[in-house]
């Protein structure tokens, strides 16, 4: 099963999803401490020590599915549309954090986290056409996010 696997590739895949994931963060660790203890919090949101370890599994699984995509070859004009969106909704990954936890602002957040969940599906439809299963295991992904939309949307109007 694992025979074929580029490990390089792999792992600067998962590394590089990780990666998106420390630079967000640096900007929630500053903030989760003082302002966002502060906030009024909906009844379902989930406690703080859930968020690391779902996004650990998450980036993850993002990093796998980017690999796939890349190892069937980038020279396909499917593949390059696949990972540039891929690219894109990283960005705005990482961008989330900077909003909410960096500036304080759960609105801007909130506007940007749809921009995000319209990446990620894009990322899922396009990475369809080149692996199923690299498309599958972005279903965890955008699932979370549209939980997180709901959560931030809640935490913008509460506060």
């Amino acid at each position: 099963m694992f025979k074929n696997v580029n490990l390089f590739k792999l792992l600067a895949s998962v590394l590089l999803c990780q990666l998106a994931g420390a630079i967000g963060s640096l900007f929630t660790a500053s903030s989760l401490a003082n302002w966002y203890l502060l906030l009024e919090k909906p009844f379902f949101n989930p406690p703080s020590w859930v968020f690391f370890p779902v996004w650990i599994s998450l980036y993850t699984l993002m990093g796998i599915s980017l690999y796939i995509v890349w190892e069937k070859g980038l020279q396909e004009s499917e593949a390059k549309i696949g990972v540039l969106i891929f690219g894109i909704q990283l960005g705005l990954n990482s961008l989330w954090s900077v909003l909410f936890f960096g500036l304080k602002s759960p609105y801007y957040a909130f506007v940007e986290i749809i921009f995000l969940w319209l990446a990620v599906f894009l990322t899922i439809i396009q990475f369809r056409k080149i692996s199923k299963t690299a498309s599958y295991l972005l279903l965890p992904y955008i699932i979370w996010i549209s939980f997180a939309a709901l959560l931030n949307y809640y935490i913008w109007i509460l506060n």
